[in-house]
């Protein structure tokens, strides 16, 4: 138990209490229901302060006829979208652009990422570049890189030898 000291004012009266610090239980009801969470937000930092770029992410997978990569790309248009390839290097570029903003709304939150992007895969020895395929479906980027077919496996059928007569 601690040692509380009570001070008094005006010997044996209790201290007067200044209007504002007694206890209204309206003032307390009016101050919750104006309660507005999102005006004590700081102001949200804009993408170049984020430090958060548009990249998408890759999936890229070797079969046994070629090799497939995907990308999910929401709201980036095929027009904005460009493959490329230069010798063995598979070049992905895109933007998205951001919507139009009205200098009269108000964002609690803004965390969707705008901007171009590119991005580069050097393809090994064997893939055709020549039949390259590239499509975009709902949002998802997929291209498409077969293998050459001197280079794709070969099933290699093996032979028993015939028994030979022991001499």
């Amino acid at each position: 138990m601690s040692n509380v000291v009570i001070r008094k004012q005006n010997g044996d009266k209790p201290a007067s209490v200044a209007p504002e610090q007694t206890w209204d239980p309206w003032r307390t009801m009016r101050a919750l229901l104006s309660w507005d969470p999102f005006r004590e937000m700081a102001a949200f930092p804009t993408i170049e302060d984020r430090g958060f770029s548009l990249a998408p992410a890759f999936d890229v997978k070797e079969t046994k006829d070629g090799y497939e990569f995907r990308a999910d790309v929401p709201g980036i248009h095929e027009k904005d979208l460009e493959v490329t390839m230069t010798g063995n290097r598979l070049t992905v570029s895109g933007k998205r652009d951001a919507e139009k903003e009205d200098k009269t709304d108000r964002y609690y939150t803004y965390e969707r990422t705008y901007g171009s992007f590119t991005r580069s895969f050097t393809l090994p020895d064997g893939a055709d570049v020549d039949r390259l395929n590239a499509s975009l479906e709902k949002g998802v980027l997929s291209i498409t890189v077969p293998k050459r077919p001197e280079v794709q496996p070969k099933k290699i059928a093996v032979k028993a030898e015939n028994p030979s007569v022991k001499s």
